[in-house]
């Protein structure tokens, strides 16, 4: 067991986004997400929900502040121009999580589809609430001092 990391990640979890590097996309998928689809490595989290994986994911994963919208998400089908109720959750998730505001793209489907398909990988929730899908793009983690650090001899 391991100190100071969320019961909601699973070693499969840790794993794959510890692999990840700046630029990288993470898709976080609600279950009607075609997971298998994108051929990319996909880690079930079936017992829990979009956003609380989206939670868990950022108290490590730092988001990309060198492009001007660092989460995507999947516009409706059914109302294009209406936000989907999940996404004003993801949002506050987000802007707690960097301490700034971010901007939340929206993609047509297919082009979500096919960006996801791009993706480093994909975490396969059990989120039920429709267009419950993010796709999140790595940052840099900044140092938490500025002081130089001397290596070990």
């Amino acid at each position: 067991m391991l100190k100071n990391i969320s019961a909601i990640f699973s070693p499969e979890l840790l794993y794959l986004i510890a692999r990840m590097g700046h630029g990288d996309d993470l898709v976080i998928a609600d279950s009607n997400f075609p997971a298998e689809s994108t051929k990319k490595p996909v880690v079930r989290a079936a017992g829990h929900s979009a956003t609380d994986i989206l939670a868990a994911i950022l108290t490590l994963f730092p988001l990309d502040e060198f492009v001007e919208a660092p989460a995507t998400v999947m516009q409706r089908v059914d109302h294009p121009d209406q936000a989907a109720p999940v996404w004003s959750k993801f949002q506050t998730i987000l802007d707690a999580a960097e301490a700034r505001p971010i901007k939340i793209e929206r993609l047509e489907r297919f082009a979500f589809y096919e960006r996801a398909s791009r993706a480093f990988g994909v975490v396969a929730t059990g989120e039920t609430a429709l267009y419950g899908n993010i796709i999140i793009k790595m940052g840099v983690c900044h140092p938490k001092t500025t002081e130089p650090v001397t290596p070990a001899r």
